[in-house]
């Protein structure tokens, strides 16, 4: 089960995550998501009491990380993911930069 709730800041959108991050949950994640990016105001993706992040949840949040969403976190475990996918969106970033690809 996953609870989605989306804030308005005078600077940011704020995705606000509790619950499970799942394979059955991420369609919906990636279209909150992205109406908040509609605002054009940055967008912050904060997992709060997030229990649960399977494979297909850390590829989900790898590409919104990538495409410029800020990814925060509560808790040992789940800030620490966080900073991994951060490392590895980064990379992926300045690899298709180097090879010339367009980021979209």
């Amino acid at each position: 089960m996953i609870r989605v709730t989306k804030t308005e800041e005078r600077s940011k959108a704020v995705i606000t995550i509790d619950g499970e991050l799942s394979s059955e949950s991420i369609a919906l994640v990636e279209t909150c998501c992205a109406q908040a990016g509609s605002s054009q105001k940055p967008v912050q993706l904060f997992l709060r009491d997030v229990t649960l992040i399977d494979g297909a949840g850390r590829m989900m949040l790898t590409r919104l990380a990538v495409k410029g969403i800020r990814l925060a976190a509560t808790g040992l475990y789940n800030s620490y993911l966080v900073r991994s996918l951060l490392s590895a969106a980064r990379a992926l970033r300045a690899s298709s930069t180097k090879s010339g690809i367009a980021e979209g």
